[in-house]
């Protein structure tokens, strides 16, 4: 990270603990109220001058539009409805002129409501906080971002559209809410949408069946390797020079190794050393995962369902909750990240957030003729029981996971670092942006 980076970067405050006790020990639906009034103004308090002040200060997000689509009613499930909505406050996190409900009250619907209303009861209303903010402008300076990236090194291509419409940009935005800087964002991005496309690349049914040298092979036996080659893109492998100039044809030759080299050089610009080294750790942990997953694939069998959990954490959000520091603009010491109660409490919240992943892709997955897994799925396979059944119980996981999040975050928090006191508040908001973005991303339902 660059010397003007950090020293532009909002400073890590000890009232950011106040913050993430009062978060992490609330016990109700959603983030607690004094997260947006301060005492004495009622639901209207002052309005935040940045992203960070409105993550970690009082007022209201005004022009929070809500999320929309599948589910999103659930978000607010259960919080009070005033009698009368409050005035909306304009603020520097969303554009003036914007419609959004206040704190506690409707959600602003887009769309079409019936098709929403129909889809809504598939998923139960989870324990999970909405997101911080909703900034559609610079949602849409990520998603332009992201395509013209995109169509420079060939990813998606032909299917930019379909890249369009799972609206990328707007997870991103929503799960970083203490940063506005549009490139920083898109760098985060970039290394996200790499991830995502080994999944759409690799693991789907018509992967390629060519290996890495041109000979033909399988989908199933290249996986490895091709996953191999991904880890070179991220941290280069230095050969002896004419096999060096074979490796470079290969990382050269195939879009998603272009996009993983490409996302971490522009990450590197605003990341430390370490920060790069611990995203690739996790990566690698994933890769891991995918592989033990194209294993069940190949034996035709079905997980039990503490197996598959085991694969869902290193297989779940944590490549992308890992550069949570690096695009706050401070650093969280390997020390402190590595810590294991710090570890549980990471793993825990993205284990959270891949059970809202498994909600919501159930219908694409339900297409892929038995290759994808979700715990819905496993679910219903090992205790016998109908679908609707097993959704109910994995929210019921999800928000077993949620409860613990609250509870070993809010011991961490009582002692930790201004770092970790920024972290873990920065987890809360990815795990409301997770859930926003699911509701309305056009890649797991089309409205």
């Amino acid at each position: 990270m660059s010397v003007i980076s950090r020293a532009t970067a909002p400073p890590a405050t000890h009232d950011v603990g106040a913050l993430v006790t009062a978060l992490l020990s609330n016990l109700e639906t959603a983030a607690p109220a004094g997260l947006f009034a301060a005492p004495g103004t009622g639901s209207a308090g002052p309005v935040p001058a940045s992203p960070l002040a409105l993550m970690t200060a009082p007022g209201v997000p005004a022009g929070l539009l809500g999320p929309t689509g599948l589910g999103s009613a659930a978000l607010r499930v259960g919080l009070p409805v005033p009698a009368a909505r409050p005035p909306r406050i304009p603020s520097a996190a969303a554009p003036s002129g914007l419609p959004g409900p206040a704190f506690g009250t409707q959600p602003h619907r887009i769309g079409r409501p019936e098709a929403e209303s129909a889809d809504t009861r598939r998923i139960p209303p989870l324990y999970c906080p909405p997101p911080v903010r909703d900034d559609p402008v610079l949602a849409e300076a990520v998603n332009e971002g992201i395509l013209a990236w995109s169509e420079s090194i060939g990813l998606y291509e032909g299917r930019l559209d379909e890249l369009r419409k799972a609206d990328f940009g707007r997870l991103i935005m929503l799960a970083h809410p203490d940063c506005d800087d549009a490139d920083k964002l898109l760098a985060a991005a970039k290394c996200a949408v790499s991830e995502w496309s080994v999944d759409d690349y690799y693991c789907e049914e018509d992967a390629d069946p060519h290996a890495p040298d041109g000979s033909m092979s399988t989908a199933e036996a290249e996986l490895g390797p091709r996953l191999e080659l991904a880890m070179a893109a991220m941290d280069p492998v230095f050969l002896p020079d004419r096999y060096q100039v074979q490796l470079e044809r290969a990382l050269q030759a195939d879009p998603i190794l272009r996009a993983f080299r490409t996302s971490f050089a522009h990450l590197a610009q605003y990341a430390t050393p370490a920060q790069l080294a611990r995203l690739r750790t996790e990566i690698a942990g994933w890769f891991i995962a995918l592989g033990a997953e194209a294993g069940w694939r190949g034996a035709g069998r079905m997980p039990p369902v503490w197996e598959y959990l085991a694969n869902r954490q290193p297989h779940s959000f944590l490549p992308c909750m890992a550069p949570i520091d690096a695009v706050g603009g401070y650093e969280l010491p390997a020390a402190e990240y590595t810590d294991p109660m710090v570890r549980r409490v990471t793993t825990t919240a993205a284990l959270a957030a891949q059970m809202v992943n498994d909600l919501y892709s159930m219908a694409r997955e339900d297409l892929s003729g038995g290759r994808e897994f979700n715990l819905p799925t496993v679910l219903a396979a090992e205790e016998g029981i109908p679908r609707p059944d097993a959704v109910r119980r994995t929210a019921e996981v999800h928000d077993e996971l949620m409860h613990r999040f609250e509870r070993d975050a809010t011991a961490l928090a009582a002692g930790a670092s201004p770092e970790l006191l920024r972290f873990l508040t920065g987890l809360w908001a990815w795990l409301g942006g997770n859930r926003a973005w699911h509701a309305g991303s056009r890649r797991y339902h089309d409205d």
